[in-house]
Formats: structure tokens, C-alpha cells, sequence
């Protein structure tokens, strides 16, 4: 395993701040897009900054360097959002085909399967790993419908399964876009930290009662615990690290902070219906994502919706659609990185 220096990689990155203009400059982005929460085009559709043009790209508010050379990614609680979701995002998906868009977005080619996948040989690759060290500077702080989970919440990284009809046609079980792993950061208002922890959505169509996400505790509480962290927790400013590492079809997760004896490891199985404690889950699909295209994911994706309705996920968070109004009121999300990295799959008994 990486000395904590080396993950937290500083030296570096503060070495090369001076000459940096984009974040392109500072971090490697030659396989990612990004989707901003904004509708610049007025299309109707949210804004991607494809492969290419990311390598040249900023935004004031919601993509930049901040004066350290940190990557800053921020997100109104109301703005533009994808099709399929209630909340915003600023955030990195990525793209393994690169510059190459011959290979279409939804190609095995430009996403990774499990070794136990049928087709595992036609994907750009078998597992993959992301690794990347951040700290949340702010998250949402005004929730109508504040005891739902989501609220006070951001995404920081994930991996994402395809959505893909024709395989979802195919009567087979998979391409419904659901997601093995989702890393959180809440905060309560009022509290003096806030709690890290992920979550496994079972791999079943999206009207099955029986989706839902299972959250796992890395520091403080999961997402249905109000109760202050306190010490246990991660404050907003406070630098971590994750690791997802994906070695053929097991999922091998390592959470670091700056005190080693936190540091908080997982490992599950994402070919079957076995859990993160070794216990089978009778509802979850049997052979878990072994059918899927998956993808990493890495940014501020916003949990706070606007939105409010019945459901879980409608936490009615305040927004007026307008930045500098909504950022004096706290109505957004942001997260800086100081590091973020994708590579293949390692073994991790060889490491």
C-alpha cells in the first residue's frame, strides 16, 4: 500500500499551481466528459463538456482551480439537471475511449465490465480503479423535508452501471443504470461534522420495491441518522481519500484521512447477491452487476433536489435558480479535489 504522502500527492500539485489556467493543466482529464448544471444552449438538455474541449475548459462557478490549484466542483440546488435525476451535478464521467468518438458513449469499448460478464473480451476493459483525495468545502443547509435521506448530502464519486434498453430487452436482467457503489458526504446544519459512507444499489428494475440503496459506514453515521458525528466525523475542509478498486469482479474499497488508525477498508463481490458483511441478500439480483457496462464517476453531484414530492429522494432543499442569490444563501454544493486518478485494476494481494 501507498504511503498516506504519496495519496494525498501535495507537494506536487502546489509545485505546479503557478502555471496552471485550466483544470486540464493541473489534472489529467484525457478520459473523462463533464456535465455542468447548466443549459448554456438553451437546448432543454444539460451542458457536457466533451473529451476534447474539457482539456481547454473552465466555468467560474462550477469547474475551476481554486488559488491552491485544487479542482473545484459546485452545484446549485437548483439548475439544470440530466433527464433521468432531480439533482444537479458538476461532475467527471468517465470516457475509456478517449478523443476516439468513432466508439459511441454506451460502446463496451468506451466502458468496463466484470470478468464474469459473458462479453467481458469486447469491453475497453475488465475492473478498473479510481483513487482520489478531496475535501467538501460546503454542502446544501436549507431542506424543507429535511428527515429524508438525501438531504444536507453530495455525491463525490461512484460507479455508474449503463442504462441500455436493447439490454434491458433482451429480458436478461441487466442495463437498468443503477449504481454498486455511491460515496456520500452529509452534514447536518448545526453540527460540527458530518459523516462519510457509501452505498450498494440492489441491480433490479427501477418500479421493484425492492431497489434500494444500502448504506455503509466509513466515518460518523449513514444518511438516516440524525444524531451529531461529533469526532467520529469529517468536518467540511478536512481532506480524505478513497479507493475503489474493482479486481475482476470484487470491489476491494480503502477510505484514508490523515490519521491512519480511521482508515476503514470493504470488499464485495458485484458478480453476486453476497453483501459487504458476507451475508447473502435474498432481494438483490443473484449474479449482482455481472451483466452490466459500468463506468467511474467523479465531481459534486448535488443530493439536495428542489423537489417536492413523495419519495424518498425529495428533500424540497430551497433554491431560486439564480447562482449568486442561491450561493449567499447556501442553496448549493461543493467539493474541492486535490487529487483524482484512473487506472486499471490491481491485484490487491500484490500490492
Amino acid at each position: 500500500m501507498r504511503s498516506l504522502l504519496a495519496c494525498f500527492g501535495l507537494a506536487l500539485l502546489l509545485s505546479a499551481t503557478a502555471r496552471a489556467e485550466y483544470p486540464g493543466d493541473q489534472f489529467d482529464l484525457r478520459f473523462w466528459k463533464l456535465t455542468l448544471p447548466l443549459d448554456a444552449n438553451q437546448d432543454g438538455k444539460v451542458d457536457e463538456i466533451g473529451v476534447r474541449a474539457l482539456q481547454e475548459y473552465t466555468h467560474p462557478d462550477f469547474f475551476y482551480l481554486d488559488e491552491n490549484g485544487f479542482l473545484v466542483f459546485a452545484a446549485p440546488n437548483k439548475a439544470q439537471t440530466t433527464s433521468g435525476s432531480s439533482n444537479t451535478r458538476s461532475e467527471l464521467r468517465q470516457m475509456l475511449r478517449g478523443r476516439n468518438t468513432k466508439i459511441g458513449t454506451h460502446d463496451p469499448k468506451n466502458n468496463f465490465s466484470l470478468k464474469a460478464h459473458r462479453g467481458s473480451k469486447n469491453f475497453a476493459d475488465v475492473g478498473g480503479q479510481m483513487e482520489a483525495t478531496l475535501k467538501v468545502l460546503h454542502v446544501a443547509r436549507n431542506a424543507k423535508n429535511e428527515n429524508k435521506k438525501p438531504a444536507f448530502s453530495v455525491v463525490v464519486g461512484q460507479i455508474h452501471a449503463d442504462k441500455d434498453q436493447d439490454v434491458i430487452n433482451s429480458g436478461k436482467g441487466f442495463g437498468w443504470g443503477n449504481e454498486p457503489i455511491k460515496i456520500y458526504y452529509k452534514k447536518w446544519p448545526g453540527h460540527d461534522t458530518g459523516s462519510v459512507f457509501w452505498t450498494y444499489e440492489r441491480n433490479l428494475a427501477k418500479d421493484n420495491p425492492d431497489r434500494t440503496d444500502i448504506a455503509y459506514p466509513v466515518w460518523g453515521n449513514t444518511w438516516e441518522n440524525p444524531e451529531d458525528p461529533g469526532a467520529s466525523g469529517i468536518a467540511l475542509g478536512q481532506w480524505f481519500n478513497y479507493n475503489i478498486n474493482v479486481y475482476r469482479n470484487t470491489m476491494y474499497l480503502t477510505f484514508r484521512t490523515t490519521d491512519p488508525s480511521k482508515n476503514v477498508i470493504y470488499e464485495i463481490d458485484l458478480s453476486n447477491n453476497v453483501d459487504a458483511y458476507g451475508k447473502v441478500d435474498d432481494k438483490d439480483h443473484p449474479k449482482g452487476y455481472s451483466g452490466d457496462a459500468l463506468y467511474f464517476k467523479a465531481g459534486a453531484y448535488n443530493q439536495c433536489s428542489t423537489r417536492d414530492e413523495a419519495g424518498m429522494w425529495y428533500a424540497a432543499c430551497a433554491g431560486t435558480g439564480d447562482w449568486e442569490t442561491d450561493e449567499a444563501n447556501g442553496d448549493y454544493t461543493a467539493v474541492a479535489f486535490r487529487r483524482i486518478q484512473i487506472t486499471g485494476s490491481v491485484n490487491p494481494k500484490q500490492r
